[in-house]
């Protein structure tokens, strides 16, 4: 969450949204910013080269720390230890596995009497589409699941990013939740506004501590630049599959999806294959939740110009008069 220092000068933040704005809602007033500072000229990278420098090597740092580690002796005893450990990690594998599948055969959730989208109503549903994956109520009008190799990664990709929708909703709702409930002051509590300061050049500081920003001073360009840099490793390792992370002695018994492990089910949520099965459809069903939320916070910032937690503080406070329906109306 990135914060930028208070500054005494308020201005309009319609600029940005402002062909949204004229389009839905021409009647409607535009919120000003409390805090963004005005600029004339958009800055994508401001920084001197010593700080640009600075920036690409600390965001190179993760990846080539795992290739340094890797290469090393200590690399080295973690693979030897690894291979000693791993027989008998695959054997418990293995059977948790089979324990997963007798689950999801007598799971609710899965199979030919598994819930279907269309509820009690009689649909020829595809045959293709058999319940063995979690979230699969037999809904295809595209045909998008005919090809089943094409399946597979468009289920990979969902679960991807229904994950990532899922992180980014809590990021965008609880900085302006702290701020509206008073235990947190943040600078700039909307999601949009805090990306509308950058490309207005504007300095972030991460939880308002003044000065604290690696990236925070630089302009998008930079900042993408490092985006880009940070993900190489996890998704080279990704691409790689759950055998990526066994050079540095962590083996994963899970799959591409749910790698499990102590690294990425730290809380042991797994132990019990039941449960886990059924977590599964819960986390699928939250994550499209989440990336249909999204698309309701865009169309809330460009018509409004508000977060998405003022939005429904005020839908609450007059809902005949805050809706959907007056917007577009007026």
């Amino acid at each position: 969450m990135a914060l930028r220092q208070p500054c005494s000068v308020s201005s309009s933040s319609s600029s940005f949204f402002g062909d949204y704005r004229r389009r839905f809602c021409t009647q409607i007033s535009w919120p000003k910013s409390r805090y963004l500072k005005s600029s004339n000229k958009f800055s994508g990278c401001k920084a001197s080269w010593q700080e640009l420098a600075g920036v690409l090597i600390f965001s190179a740092i993760p990846f080539t720390a795992v290739k340094a580690i890797a290469n090393s002796p200590l690399g080295e005893s973690l693979q030897r230890r690894l291979e000693e450990n791993k027989k008998a990690a695959v054997k418990n594998s293995s059977k948790f596995k089979a324990l997963a599948e007798k689950a999801r055969n007598e799971s609710l959730w899965y199979g030919e009497e598994r819930p279907r989208w269309l509820g009690p109503i009689q649909y020829d549903y595809p045959a293709y589409l058999t319940g063995e994956l979690p979230g699969d109520y037999g809904f295809d009008i595209a045909g998008l699941g005919k090809d089943p190799v094409a399946f597979q990664k468009y289920f990979n990709f969902e679960i991807l990013h229904a994950r990532w929708a899922m992180l980014a909703a809590l990021g965008a709702l609880l900085p302006e939740l702290l701020d509206l409930w008073g235990a947190f002051h943040f600078v700039e509590p909307v999601w949009w506004r805090v990306g509308y300061s950058k490309l207005k050049g504007d300095t972030l500081d991460y939880l308002g501590i003044p000065g604290f920003h690696f990236a925070g001073s630089q302009g998008v360009i930079v900042i993408a630049i490092c985006q880009a840099l940070l993900m190489v490793g996890p998704e080279y390792a990704r691409y790689c599959g759950i055998e990526a992370l066994e050079p540095l002695g962590i083996y994963l018994p899970g799959d591409i999806n749910y790698p499990g492990g102590a690294l990425f089910d730290p809380l042991n949520l797994s132990k019990d294959p039941v449960a886990f099965e059924e977590l599964k459809v819960k986390e699928i069903k939250n994550g499209r939740l989440a990336m249909v939320a999204w698309l309701g916070f865009y169309i809330q910032a460009a018509v409004t110009g508000k977060g998405p937690v003022q939005n429904l503080l005020d839908h609450l406070a007059d809902p005949f008069h805050n809706n959907l329906l007056s917007i577009f109306n007026s």
